[in-house]
């Protein structure tokens, strides 16, 4: 582990979470989905439409969260998610998609960007 007084103390975490470092989070998370989406061609766009999606970022992840209504639904955007793979990962280093169908109807899917080629392969 890093030795911290090596570290200038301009370039240490706030000890604490201010009001307004969440409210750059929040504009941070809005902006990168607004641009997430712009990159998606209109198949992925109409998909997403259909859903209640969100992107949230914290220490380790950018994570595309997705809601589906209905089952079939939660199928289609299940088979478009190389497509959606394709378009976090430029924006993020170590991102996620994790996907959730209507309750009781299938198990959440969850996969990592870096494991959409394996995925890809085995669909």
């Amino acid at each position: 582990m890093m030795n911290k007084s090596f570290i200038h103390a301009d370039d240490l975490p706030p000890k604490e979470v201010t009001k307004r470092d969440k409210m750059l989070l929040l504009e941070l998370e809005r902006t990168t989905g607004k641009c997430f989406y712009e990159a998606c061609d209109g198949i992925t766009q109409a998909l997403l439409s259909s859903c209640f999606w969100y992107l949230t970022i914290d220490a380790e992840y950018l994570t595309l969260v997705i809601h589906t209504p209905e089952i079939v639904t939660y199928w289609h955007i299940v088979s478009n998610i190389v497509q959606l793979g394709i378009k976090l990962e430029p924006l993020a280093s170590s991102a996620r998609i994790r996907v959730n169908p209507p309750p009781g109807k299938a198990t959440p899917f969850e996969i990592g960007v870096d494991e959409v080629s394996a995925f890809r392969d085995w669909l």
